[in-house]
């Protein structure tokens, strides 16, 4: 299986999409790790099966239709399979397994037969002290931006899915890149105040746009970079209730081609008045979960 990911643009060839299948159900409260799926689990609107599998299996089909490889998990009976994101990411041709929280950890076994078609000297694991999710991570060309937490948040908050290990980590394995840093802020407990990872407050498109929710960077400093790096005409900002919504998880087939949520009207709009064709899917009982599109996908080949 050929790897290539330099950007989160190019033309997409082949993908693993997560699966909803045999999720596991509603956990109960106390299991919960991100404070979205606690909200609705409380609220008894924590999202079904049925609803899920129609969601993820038609964001599948339509990714198939426009020519992309698809492929899925195998089956890990009662594990939520769903963010296949998290479970690994790659960059270059270098795929890199994730270190993710204790309960997550079994999700891995899902991907096992695809790990398998990948020469094993590209297949990486990062030593036990680092921790990092591919949501945090965005390879961008000769660039690579991670989301992560310090130390102090590290150990406060379950959310915090990256450390500082993690950014030295990659920095040796990519020693040709910059790697550039942000701190996002965390909330155990109101997702209107937690960016879970990078991609929950930020994204890269195409046509030099980029989508931004500022208020998910802990420093101002940090969130200036990338203004000043994409440019204050080509920033897409959202609002609070837009992250909370997952505006800024859309995902990108190629540089024109991007596939949205049909309940981001706002978002839509403003995308294709700069040009998108833009894809709408019904993705909004995945979003009670606190994850969306770019989260249900890990990239194999963009090229």
């Amino acid at each position: 299986m050929k790897l290539q990911v330099r950007d989160e643009i190019s033309p997409l060839r082949s993908v693993i999409v997560g699966s909803a299948f045999d999720f596991g159900g509603t956990p109960l409260y106390k299991e919960a790790y991100d404070p979205k799926s606690k909200e609705n689990i409380r609220n008894g609107t924590f999202p079904t099966e049925e609803d899920l599998l129609e969601e993820i299996d038609g964001f599948a089909e339509k990714l198939k239709a426009m020519g992309v490889y698809v492929y899925r998990p195998q089956n890990v009976e009662g594990i939520n399979q769903i963010f296949a994101r998290d479970i690994g990411l790659v960059i270059e041709d270098f795929f890199i397994k994730a270190n993710i929280v204790a309960d997550r950890t079994k999700e891995i076994r899902g991907i096992l037969h695809l790990l398998k078609k990948i020469d094993s000297r590209k297949v990486v694991q990062p030593p036990v002290k680092v921790r990092i999710e591919g949501g945090d991570v965005m390879p961008w060309y000769d660039k690579i931006f991670i989301g992560y937490s310090k130390y102090a948040d590290f150990q406060k908050f379950i959310v915090s899915r990256t450390n500082e290990a993690g950014i030295e980590f990659v920095k040796q394995l990519f020693p040709d890149k910059e790697v550039i840093p942000f701190e996002l802020n965390k909330s155990d407990n109101d997702a209107r105040k937690n960016a879970l990872h990078l991609d929950c407050c930020f994204q890269p498109i195409g046509k030099g746009f980029a989508i931004m929710y500022r208020d998910g960077f802990k420093n101002k400093r940090e969130a200036n970079y990338l203004v000043n790096f994409f440019g204050q005409p080509k920033m897409i900002f959202i609002d609070q209730q837009e992250m909370y919504d997952m505006c800024a998880n859309i995902f990108s087939v190629n540089p024109n081609l991007i596939i949205s949520s049909k309940n981001f009207v706002r978002l839509n709009k403003e995308l294709r008045d700069r040009g998108f064709k833009v894809e709408e899917v019904k993705y909004n009982e995945t979003a009670k979960m606190e994850g969306l599109l770019r989260c249900s996908t890990l990239p194999l080949r963009r090229s």
